[in-house]
């Protein structure tokens, strides 16, 4: 009988080593496509810590670009503050425009394109002596009556 047991006892461990095979080699694959996955998140992780590289450096670039845009407003806004200045004391140094009808001890000067009306000057008599036509004058000087020109008075002179 021990010969029968023995017999017995080896086929079991037959079987039993045959199941534990298969087993392994289920284990094995198993074990194997795993590998693959975290080789794939591994590199997967690689790509996100080099994508957040770059969103660090060009969070940093936009930040640089937001400083030098607040400097240039600054430096232009003081520029600005500076030319209002500027102007505001230059208009504050114009003299008043002389009012028709109260004499001034200045002379009425012309500047360009401009002209200054004198005893006896018409439209007429001014485009003769300016190589104009008289409707031009009177075109560039919409508000001004031909009729009621005064001494002193500037018009303008139509470009020739």
């Amino acid at each position: 009988m021990l010969p029968v047991g023995g017999i017995i006892v080896g086929v079991a461990a037959l079987l039993l080593a045959a199941y534990a095979a298969v087993t392994l080699s289920k284990v094995n694959k198993s074990v194997a496509a795993h590998e693959e996955k975290i080789a794939k998140i591994e590199s997967i992780e690689a790509q996100a810590t080099s994508a957040a590289a770059d969103a660090a450096k060009a969070n940093k670039t936009i930040v640089d670009y937001a400083r030098q845009t607040q400097d240039g407003f600054n430096t232009v806004g003081n520029e600005l503050a500076k030319l209002r200045e500027e102007l505001t004391k230059m208009e504050a140094q114009k003299k008043a425009a002389p009012v028709a009808g109260k004499k001034s001890s200045e002379p009425v000067v012309a500047g360009p394109d401009e002209y200054v009306i004198k005893a006896g000057d018409t439209f007429s008599k001014i485009a003769a002596a300016q190589g104009l036509k008289a409707s031009d004058i009177s075109a560039v000087n919409p508000g001004v009556d031909s009729s009621k020109l005064h001494v002193g008075q500037k018009i303008k002179l139509p470009a020739k």
